[in-house]
């Protein structure tokens, strides 16, 4: 059969896309490799699924660190004020949480992807899962169609492959996008992992001693080997077997990959300020003050709910502080050594976990190879990208499904209109 537009994935960006295409009047076909769609939607946001972000544009931007930039036009026609009103018109009520995150009231992600669904095929949208695709077709420097592994073949005059990256892969997202960009003139730009958990071999990590320590409301920062900061993030972490986890460690993930790769070292060093809100003079003299209040108990139980508990051996060996000394027997050089240690706990990264393990790919189809306003390729005639196949990346907390929603729509609109152009 004959179709418009072709959208290969059925993941935020493929839905929306067809969303776009198919109200704009282009007959659609939606092809999905998996049993249902929406897969990797439906585990986002902690199951809750995190539709988009309420920050200003700017802000947004500042949180999609991967070529953000890139997304001014797309946003500029279907932004995340938009997205919360196209949910809000399909009957799904929002609510904003912390940090602009904009969620369902029902806190259930089933709720947004039966909406899209739904949606989909209300506006007509052909609907196929259970149809992984084998290639995209090709002809005279112009999209063509596609080949299903299957050996069944479709004809379209365009073709947006929205099928996701390399990370949480047993939701489809398995790479194969990259290939078809590929065979169609593009270049990808070296995928690496973002929003992962980052890896260490520190003596305290591999003895598990702070395993499932969590730690509230502090800064961890990254620096280069030259002793410069790359990046702070304030928020919550968490120790692991392996390393550390949680929201700023995931964060910070994607600047211990790149300078690991910049500085060709086998580790690179954070730091971690467990009281951001002070000096490390503030800190000294806070402390020294407690164990004079308690001049009579051991250090180690003085700084109790001071300091996190399984943290105070490790600082005060840091410090070299006997943990049973009085506040009389104080060495105050070491103590002011013990608020700077707190004020930047060291822990040195040689990586992270695997692609597959991260929330986000990072890479990707070369962006100087699309156009901006329309994700069309500059290289192949009606051919289209859209989501997490770009090497576009963003934090979690709901900007990559900005990105993906932004994106698809952008590419849904302008295939379609290509398209009504060509009957023309």
């Amino acid at each position: 059969m004959n179709y418009d537009v072709i959208v290969i994935g059925g993941g935020s960006a493929g839905l929306m896309a067809s969303i776009a295409a198919s109200k704009r009047g282009a007959s659609v076909l939606l092809l999905d490799k998996g049993d249902k769609l929406g897969r990797k939607l439906g585990i986002s946001g902690g199951g809750r699924c995190n539709v988009t972000n309420n920050k200003d544009m700017d802000e947004l931007i500042k949180h999609i660190p991967g070529n953000g930039r890139f997304l001014h036009s797309a946003l500029n026609s279907f932004g995340n004020k938009d997205i919360i009103a196209f949910f809000e018109g399909l009957g799904i009520r929002l609510k904003e949480e912390d940090n602009g995150r904009m969620f369902p009231v029902t806190d259930k992600a089933k709720t947004v992807v039966d909406a899209l669904v739904n949606q989909v095929v209300k506006q007509g949208v052909t609907i196929k899962v259970n149809a992984p695709v084998a290639e995209v077709l090709f002809a005279s420097g112009a999209v063509a169609g596609v080949r299903l592994r299957s050996g069944e073949r479709y004809v379209g005059k365009s073709v947006i492959i929205a099928s996701g990256g390399k990370s949480v892969p047993h939701t489809g997202s398995t790479g194969d996008g990259y290939g078809w960009a590929e065979k169609g003139g593009h270049s990808i730009t070296e995928l690496f992992p973002t929003e992962v958990p980052i890896t260490s071999n520190e003596p305290f990590i591999v003895s598990k001693e702070l395993q499932g320590v969590s730690l509230r409301d502090v800064e961890l920062t990254v620096w280069n080997p030259k002793g410069k900061r790359i990046i702070s993030h304030r928020g919550d972490m968490l120790f692991t077997h392996f390393g550390i986890s949680g929201p700023i460690a995931l964060r910070c993930s994607q600047f211990v990959v790149k300078a690991l790769k910049q500085f060709k070292v086998g580790n690179i060093v954070l730091t971690i300020d467990l009281l951001p809100d002070l000096s490390a003079d503030e800190v000294y003299v806070e402390t020294l003050k407690l164990a004079q209040t308690e001049s009579k108990k051991a250090i180690k139980n003085v700084l109790h709910g001071y300091l996190p508990d399984k943290m105070i051996p490790l600082l005060l060996a840091k410090a070299e502080l006997e943990d049973s000394i009085t506040y009389d027997n104080i060495p105050k050089q070491r103590w002011l050594e013990l608020a700077r240690s707190a004020k930047a706990f060291p822990l040195r990264a040689y990586g992270t976990r695997s692609i597959e393990e991260a929330f986000v790919t990072g890479g990707g189809v070369n962006l100087k190879e699309i156009d901006p306003k329309t994700m069309a390729s500059k290289l192949t005639d009606g051919l289209y990208f859209c989501g997490e196949v770009l090497d576009i990346h963003g934090y979690t907390g709901g900007y990559n499904i900005t990105a993906a929603f932004s994106t698809g729509y952008a590419a849904g609109l302008s295939a379609a209109e290509s398209a009504r152009a060509s009957r023309a």
